[in-house]
């Protein structure tokens, strides 16, 4: 995903900093009444450390950035902005690896990109601002309704399909998904499309019958191809926190993610949640999410979500 010009990427920094104001003014609230004129001592750091937990970092995440700081400041006099300015260089070094941008494989004809996630996250709306992208770039795009027990899915994706001129491909609401997506995947390398993207049901962790049915979906899918999906980007809904650490431990075990994708931290003062993931598992973060507009979903940028989330200014 790429930004048409320089306004374009203003305004996405601009809506970043807003989708992260609830996480950011929290945190910093606290950091300004812990860190005014006070010296960086191990007390100091432990209170440091449980603000950065309430924040929904993490106690290992949280740990590692008091351990990194107190190296450097430790029983030193430090200005509440250095701290912010330190706290944001060590986040981004965390999440620097990670922020991957979704670039579709030009010899595979179709990339064929599965979404996964618990019921809510947003994988169909998530779905339709990814095929805005990637038509906006000049990509044809087939967007699959593998989602067959919620009828409101696929109007979402023929909805999302008529805004970015990208076929949809849906059956009756009851079909069987893996049969659904054989056969989409099946137009789409005939029609030699650059993408497909396949929406699935939301399901919850402890239903193990759907988990088995996501994992069929791959399966037949690989009859055809054996390599696909190509990437598989499981779908997190930012508002629950580190309960997002349990739902990709399940579905890692059961099927291969390849990347996150992060949505609706516009509504979330848990956004800190995104440093703890990136820590623990080292997944791609492919996107991520401040908003309903198809504009609102962009390639991930660690300095931009750290300064972000610090409230610091870039230069």
């Amino acid at each position: 995903m790429s930004y048409p010009d320089k306004d374009a990427k203003a305004g996405w920094v601009s809506r970043l900093k807003s989708g992260l104001s609830r996480t950011s003014q929290n945190l910093n609230y606290n950091l300004d009444g812990l860190l005014n004129k006070r010296r960086l001592d191990e007390k100091l750091l432990e209170e440091l450390e449980d603000i950065l937990i309430a924040a929904d970092l993490g106690l290992s995440t949280a740990t590692k950035l008091t351990t990194k700081l107190a190296r450097t400041h430790l029983n030193g006099a430090i200005s509440t902005g250095e701290v912010k300015e330190a706290l944001a260089d060590a986040i981004a070094e965390i999440l620097g690896p990670v922020a991957k941008p979704f670039v579709p494989n030009p010899t595979l004809k179709p990339h064929v990109v599965l979404f996964c996630g618990v019921n809510g996250s947003g994988k169909t709306t998530t779905i339709g601002k990814l095929a805005h992208a990637l038509t906006r770039d000049g990509k044809t795009v087939v967007l699959a309704a593998g989602d067959t027990f919620r009828a409101a899915a696929a109007e979402q994706l023929q909805i999302w399909g008529e805004r970015t001129g990208s076929q949809v491909f849906a059956k009756d609401p009851g079909t069987d998904p893996a049969s659904l997506v054989f056969d989409a995947l099946t137009l789409a390398q005939k029609q030699s499309a650059d993408v497909l993207l396949i929406d699935t049901a939301g399901r919850l962790q402890n239903r193990g019958e759907l988990m088995a049915e996501l994992q069929k979906t791959i399966r037949v899918m690989q009859k055809i191809d054996e390599t696909a999906p190509h990437t598989c980007l499981q779908v997190l809904d930012a508002t629950v926190g580190q309960n997002a650490h349990s739902q990709v431990e399940i579905f890692s075990n059961l099927i291969n993610v390849d990347g996150l994708v992060l949505t609706k931290l516009d509504g979330s003062a848990k956004g800190g949640v995104l440093v703890a993931l990136a820590d623990k598992f080292s997944l791609p973060v492919y996107a991520i999410g401040v908003g309903e507009q198809s504009e609102d979903l962009q390639s991930f940028d660690a300095r931009e979500f750290a300064n972000s989330l610090l409230g610091i200014e870039a230069n």
